[in-house]
């Protein structure tokens, strides 16, 4: 049975052709319970970013649950599938929203539809929680009332740190950039841009390519030419591996500093024994974490998921992590609203003091001014050894 197969039977099998998935249900009756959202790639080649974002919310429901859910109702999680698909990651927002009634819902690893559902989230007034995809503005969207909020990455930041890591790692001097020619490319575009400007530094080159390509030699070999020593990638799954396969057959043996899409699927299956020379960022890794609530949690995750025996089971740890974190603070924000009313709950949002959550403990995440609860200081660099996301010590 393929991933994507087992996927659909897990999650999809009760409600069947409506991929609708109703995962973390506790005792209560329908009327009882209180309703949030997830639209991700539950299929396709980012489908484990689904899983791991399934599997972070759902650890954390039942934790809540456990002590008796949020203002006195046990929390029910309501899956639908965007296939990394803008229009249909809109039409997912409206349906849990307008059919489903949830309090709120969270996003997945696509920036491209993220930023599709952000007009719709503001227009709703119910809260929208990103907890993979790392666009800028996706939280800095200049809405004068935003209910957008993130527990993940930010482009802008994340930028920075891969400039600072390819100089200090590589030496790097005249990087070059390869993009994904969609929004996300865009914001990094822009984030490198300004990065590489405040070090006084200017890019090699800045290549794009799109998402279905299967050779990027032309691009890379403009890069080649322009003398670039490092390059910064960005881009998901599968056309980050067509970037590793087309480097192997030009013999460019260049420094890879990437942004996290590779670890949003069966990167190194897809790109084969040079999948392990990327460097790329994440935010949270079960490998030799000692953390007491690191342990806990991944006892919890392999008795909850049986095919769970080792951290490279849960490729990617940075989906459960930031789904885990983002659920326990939105179940915060609701019970300081007291309230499932929209603009209540941001406000709540708003009211959170401090959580001792996975990646770190938070204080004040966020605020009027600050939508994103993690910061560079939350930033790791991994790379893969076999299906194994693993820290870089430098």
């Amino acid at each position: 049975m393929s991933f994507a197969s087992q996927i659909s039977r897990r999650l999809l099998l009760a409600a069947g052709a409506a991929s609708l998935a109703l995962v973390g249900v506790g005792p209560a009756s329908a009327q009882d319970a209180m309703k949030v959202g997830l639209v991700a790639a539950m299929s396709g080649q980012s489908a484990k970013s689904g899983e791991a974002i399934v599997r972070g919310l759902s650890l954390a429901i039942d934790e809540i649950n456990a002590k008796g859910g949020v203002l006195g109702k046990k929390l029910e999680l309501v899956v639908r599938d965007d296939e990394s698909n803008p229009a249909k990651g809109v039409i997912a927002a409206r349906e849990l929203v307008q059919r489903e009634k949830v309090v709120a819902y969270f996003g997945g690893i696509d920036t491209p539809v993220s930023m599709a559902i952000v007009p719709f989230a503001n227009q709703s007034k119910v809260p929208f929680i990103g907890v993979w995809a790392a666009g800028t503005k996706i939280t800095q969207n200049g809405a004068p009332e935003n209910y957008v909020f993130r527990v993940s990455a930010v482009d802008a930041l994340v930028d920075i740190a891969l400039v600072d890591y390819a100089i200090k790692k590589y030496g790097a001097k005249k990087p070059g950039m390869i993009l994904i020619n969609n929004p996300w490319g865009e914001s990094n575009e822009a984030g490198l841009k300004a990065a590489l400007d405040a070090k006084k530094m200017t890019a090699a080159g800045i290549e794009k390519f799109e998402g279905g390509d299967v050779d990027v030699v032309p691009q890379l070999t403009r890069l080649k030419d322009a003398g670039a020593d490092t390059l910064f990638m960005v881009a998901n799954v599968a056309p980050s591996a067509q970037v590793v396969k087309s480097l192997d057959r030009m013999g460019w043996n260049v420094p890879v500093v990437s942004h996290w899409g590779p670890a949003g699927g069966r990167f190194t299956e897809l790109a084969g024994p040079s999948a392990e020379k990327v460097h790329f960022i994440q935010t949270f890794s079960f490998s030799g974490n000692t953390n007491p609530k690191s342990v806990a949690l991944f006892d919890a995750l392999k008795k909850k998921y049986p095919e769970v025996k080792t951290a490279a089971d849960v490729t990617p740890a940075v989906g459960i992590a930031n789904a885990y974190d983002a659920m326990h603070l939105t179940a915060l924000a609701i019970a300081k609203a007291g309230s499932t009313d929209g603009p209540k709950v941001r406000e709540g949002f708003y009211q959170i003091g401090s959580y001792d959550g996975l990646i770190k403990t938070y204080t004040k995440p966020f605020s009027a001014d600050n939508h994103d609860a993690l910061s560079p200081s939350d930033y790791i660099f991994t790379y893969f050894k076999g299906a194994e996301i693993l820290p870089l010590v430098n």
